[in-house]
């Protein structure tokens, strides 16, 4: 997977994607960043990408001009038209689901705003998704940038040191992660399951799946309804009902 960000503080996307699990990815290259600074694109002498919004308002715009120079030079060496997400309260929700279908891309571009946002004739020009991470509203469009980069990297082959992680962490088949425990077998009088310390695997995957049930439908009950559920998993939640 390629990343080229577009944005005006590279630093901040390259020092909160190159550590941890997704940096080691980068030294392995199993993931390509390129940070693009909007700024190095201007098209005035003092070097500003912003100017004041037409009709009035409170605040400034993004220029169009500089943002399109930006992506049309990542776009010059690509063989077709990329993705381009640009980070937007206004923009589809990010989810899991959304986030296995980035993962099939071989480049994507994220468009960071900042200020009152960009002017609309270049959205218009260049982006093919609008994406929010939630509703509310953050200062730029780095940090959701880095969010779904990171969501999306770890479905990668090779990211995660155990590739059955991805699979079974929270939202896999839309339901919550069942609850999980280590050493030691009692902590401040607090004792694991005892179906965890049987050894019996197929009855432990059992507990795990009727643990994800009851912890999606006490915390999220609104994934139940997109949820892939099978005889049992129904019949069970069902029981939960007339408890």
């Amino acid at each position: 997977m390629n990343y080229h960000v577009l944005t005006l503080f590279p630093d901040m996307i390259r020092d909160g994607f190159q550590t941890s699990i997704t940096g080691r990815a980068v030294e392995k290259g199993i993931l390509t960043l390129e940070t693009i600074n909007i700024r190095d694109f201007s098209v005035n002498k003092h070097n500003r990408v912003d100017d004041y919004p037409y009709g009035g308002g409170a605040g400034m715009v993004m220029q169009a001009e500089p943002v399109c120079l930006a992506y049309e030079s990542v776009a010059a060496g690509l063989e077709k038209k990329p993705r381009v997400l640009y980070m937007s309260p206004q923009g589809k929700v990010f989810d899991q689901r959304m986030a296995e279908e980035l993962a099939a891309e071989e480049e994507l571009v994220f468009l960071c705003g900042h200020y009152e946002g960009i002017d609309e004739r270049v959205l218009e020009e260049i982006v093919t998704d609008e994406v929010s991470i939630g509703d509310y509203v953050l200062t730029g469009g780095e940090l959701p940038a880095l969010v779904i980069m990171d969501a999306v990297s770890r479905l990668l082959g090779g990211v995660l040191h155990n590739e059955e992680s991805a699979q079974f962490d929270s939202f896999h088949d839309n339901l919550l992660e069942y609850p999980q425990y280590s050493r030691p077998e009692e902590w401040r009088g607090k004792k694991v399951p005892p179906i965890l310390l049987s050894g019996h695997h197929a009855n432990v995957e059992k507990w795990r799946r009727e643990q994800s049930l009851i912890r999606t439908r006490q915390r999220r009950p609104d994934l139940l309804e997109r949820a892939n559920l099978t005889k049992e998993d129904k019949k069970f939640l069902a029981n939960l009902e007339e408890m």
